[in-house]
């Protein structure tokens, strides 16, 4: 049986953000490509390093911190260290205490019409620091979000 809902790569445009990241040495895995597990440690520094460069994450002192309640990736291909990679960003849904940030990593010294080696999504319900109850997200924060959809 075919599942005819897989997802297709998608274009660098298809994303308003476009952020470097930089693999190491220790990404590779015993078959010379990026493990799979560390393409989900770039989506997480992607976005937290995005909201944090726009002023409205603080990761130490902040009275909200996002926890991670769901992730999905699909592999198209492969990357490798020493290859430079760009994250592309997007939100595909903005909820009161939620969102779904979608990410696509693409190959950064391919060409721009080039399609992503993976992308994927995962979902953060902002809570409040002390108690872990979900909490609305604050009006700078969701200003910063409002530029990735």
């Amino acid at each position: 049986m075919s599942d005819t809902s897989r997802p297709e790569p998608e274009l660098r445009a298809d994303y308003r953000i476009l952020r470097p990241i930089s693999t190491r040495w220790s990404d590779n895995d015993i078959y010379g490509h990026v493990n799979n597990v560390v393409y989900y440690s770039w989506f997480d520094t992607a976005v937290n390093g995005y909201l944090i460069e726009e002023g409205v994450l603080d990761i130490h002192r902040g009275p909200f911190v996002g926890l991670v309640v769901q992730t999905q990736c699909t592999y198209f291909a492969p990357l490798a260290y020493p290859q430079p990679v760009l994250a592309g960003l997007r939100v595909g849904h903005l909820g009161r205490s939620s969102v779904r940030y979608e990410v696509a990593l693409f190959a950064a010294d391919g060409p721009v019409e080039a399609t992503c080696a993976a992308r994927g999504h995962f979902v953060h319900v902002y809570v409040d620091r002390q108690t872990r109850r979900p909490c609305p997200l604050p009006a700078d924060f969701v200003l910063a979000l409002e530029k990735l959809k």
